[in-house]
């Protein structure tokens, strides 16, 4: 389906909101028996509560939590869902949406997936179901059912972190470009034997896209790519392993791009406990742009993501909705920068 199709569809549906009783009707059970399946699941049968989620998934129904008069009033609040809460990169990014937002007098439900998809869907519902102003989601990509809920939403959804054609608005950075950023600074540097290093690329997808970025400048060089995807998500641990594990696969390898600054920082230290040079026997370069990785010695080679900034901005944007403004752009290039260090 097209974008245009979509938001076609989507303005259709903002005045025939899924009801209870459309889930009842698709679910071939009563409308008492359809409430109490979603709200007291043990006081139903098994096959009927079965039918009831399986007519909520399909129908994209998401229940009013808000009783009273409230329930047909706007709130004050705004669901923000994002892959980590312990990752440094989304805590500044909820930082600028927090005090942008705060200052116009809203409030944030912060929910976290841990990158897996099912679990969104999960959190939108329920968080939709609390009459929220609007959804921040950070990615493009969300499970069919998730896809669903949200076409039936007749409220701003805001999708960051990525660039890309979005739902409603977006705010983020070319992931793929990025990739290809980094992977031209290192062949001209002189590399030609680059590992690239990631972790859990099916579920930590934007990574998996600069790495695709990165390939594809490799090839075109005439450069092999080789990946190296690791079990657990980054940490410096995790990048003192993948030291271990890429000189163990590639003997011959000159520089690694990690797919993140904790990797990457990580790694770096560990070629040197190991008496390594940095970058004179293996170059090293990251993602994000940490202060951590600039406080180790070579400073690291990096690409930096402006992440408060764009919170601020999808914030302003939302506000701008919100307020019943014009929104002239649906999607904002944040971009990135180079930051070249001593690590390459």
């Amino acid at each position: 389906m097209s974008r245009d199709s979509t938001q076609a569809s989507k303005q259709r549906r903002r005045s025939d909101q899924i009801t209870l009783s459309q889930v009842a009707q698709a679910a071939g059970v009563s409308p008492i028996t359809a409430s109490r399946a979603l709200n007291h699941p043990d006081k139903v049968s098994e096959s009927a509560r079965t039918s009831v989620l399986e007519a909520v998934e399909q129908l994209g129904y998401v229940p009013n939590l808000v009783a009273g008069s409230l329930a047909s009033s706007r709130s004050k609040l705004i669901a923000v869902i994002v892959p980590s809460l312990i990752n440094t990169v989304f805590v500044e990014v909820i930082k600028g949406l927090q005090e942008t937002l705060e200052a116009e007098g809203y409030q944030i439900l912060l929910g976290n997936t841990d990158y897996d998809l099912d679990r969104e869907y999960q959190l939108v519902r329920t968080f939709l179901g609390w009459s929220c102003s609007a959804l921040i989601t950070a990615g493009l990509r969300h499970n069919h059912a998730c896809q669903t809920l949200l076409n039936n939403w007749d409220h701003p959804i805001m999708e960051v972190m990525e660039l890309g054609k979005g739902m409603d608005l977006n705010v983020g950075l070319d992931h793929v470009a990025a990739g290809r950023c980094m992977a031209n600074h290192l062949v001209d540097q002189g590399y030609r034997h680059i590992v690239y290093v990631g972790a859990r690329l099916t579920q930590d997808y934007r990574a998996g896209m600069r790495y695709e970025g990165h390939k594809e400048v490799l090839q075109a060089q005439g450069i092999e790519a080789p990946l190296v995807e690791l079990d657990t998500l980054g940490s410096l641990q995790a990048g003192a392993e993948s030291l271990q594990q890429v000189l163990a696969r590639y003997p011959h390898t000159q520089a690694i791009h990690f797919a993140n600054d904790d990797l990457a920082a990580g790694a770096l230290l560990a070629a040197q406990r190991q008496g390594l040079n940095v970058p004179g026997d293996i170059a090293i370069a990251g993602f994000n742009g940490l202060p951590l990785g600039q406080h180790v010695t070579p400073q690291l080679t990096t690409i930096l993501s402006p992440r408060e900034e764009m919170g601020r901005l999808a914030a302003k944007e939302l506000i701008r909705r919100l307020s019943g403004k014009n929104v002239y752009r649906r999607q904002h290039d944040v971009g990135f920068t180079l930051q070249t260090g001593g690590s390459t």
